[in-house]
């Protein structure tokens, strides 16, 4: 994880609240989770108060802000949407947002999941979601683009599962995988909408279903197959085929680049898994054996 470049805590929050959103400044504030891009603190029993922690994620919250009230109201599973929008205050150099604290637990910490019922809403989900973006939305150099934009990094990580001499992983079906989907027509036609981190860590399970979707701050237009490769990273091959059917429109160009796609989120787990993160590891070997069981 990379480090924060400026610092948040309790004392930090209850400023930014009471300056800015003073209403909300008397609920309870606690320290809840971070990730690469962000600090999350709750906010009384319903809200989360939303942090970029270094600058390379403002855009993506700006993005957030933007672009979630419009496309939220469409979409069959909940989403983030601001509550609130805050501004640079208190030493805090930023925008930052409150958003709904979901109901779920991350699928990224294996809770039970009903497979054939996670397959269709995710598969409906990701229909509802990959609509033409407009000329205005963003624009990623990282996810959305064509395959090719990666082989760099693919070569790195698959270069790196070699010499970790891991027997779990076939990097020659990885390989074969990978060729199959460089060798599919790139995208043509209108961008759409992608949420660009579509990994287990940002979907919600509850009661085996899914029932949330988190951290949009990856959302760019482009090439659908980037978010289509979650499916590989959730469920087995027969789950993975009804999330496609209940998706409806996957061709077979779109198919190998979804699935290498999840080659590559698969590689980059892995990677993080050997940084201490057991869960990402498990998903990454998950998801090259799914992904390469044909190869």
């Amino acid at each position: 994880m990379p480090a924060a470049e400026h610092d948040v805590d309790e004392r930090l929050v209850r400023d930014l609240l009471a300056e800015q959103h003073p209403d909300l400044s008397h609920d309870d504030v606690a320290f809840f989770a971070e990730g690469w891009d962000t600090t999350l603190w709750r906010l009384g029993d319903d809200l989360l108060v939303r942090l970029p922690r270094r600058a390379l994620a403002v855009a993506g919250l700006l993005a957030e802000q933007r672009w979630l009230p419009v496309l939220g109201p469409s979409l069959p599973l909940p989403v983030p949407v601001p509550v609130r929008v805050g501004v640079p205050g208190c030493g805090f150099p930023w925008r930052w947002s409150v958003v709904p604290n979901l109901v779920g637990t991350p699928a990224l910490a294996r809770p039970r999941l009903d497979p054939p019922r996670a397959a269709r809403s995710l598969g409906g989900f990701l229909s509802a979601l990959h609509r033409p973006a407009p000329q205005d939305a963003p624009h990623s150099e990282f996810r959305g683009v064509p395959l090719a934009a990666r082989a760099a990094t693919f070569t790195e990580l698959v270069a790196e599962l070699d010499t970790s001499l891991d027997t779990s992983c076939d990097t020659d079906a990885v390989r074969r995988t990978w060729a199959r989907a460089l060798d599919a027509p790139p995208h043509r036609g209108p961008a759409t909408w992608v949420h660009g981190d579509l990994h287990p860590g940002n979907l919600l399970v509850d009661r085996g279903d899914l029932v949330g979707v988190l951290d949009f701050n990856d959302l760019t237009a482009g090439d659908r197959a980037t978010d289509l490769s979650s499916l590989w990273l959730l469920f087995e091959a027969p789950h993975a085929g009804a999330a496609l059917d209940a998706y409806g429109g996957a061709d077979p160009d779109l198919v190998a680049r979804a699935k290498g796609w999840a080659v590559l989120f698969s590689l980059l787990f892995v990677s993080i898994g050997r940084d201490g993160r057991a869960d990402y590891a498990a998903v990454g070997r998950d998801g090259l054996r799914r992904v390469t069981a044909d190869a």
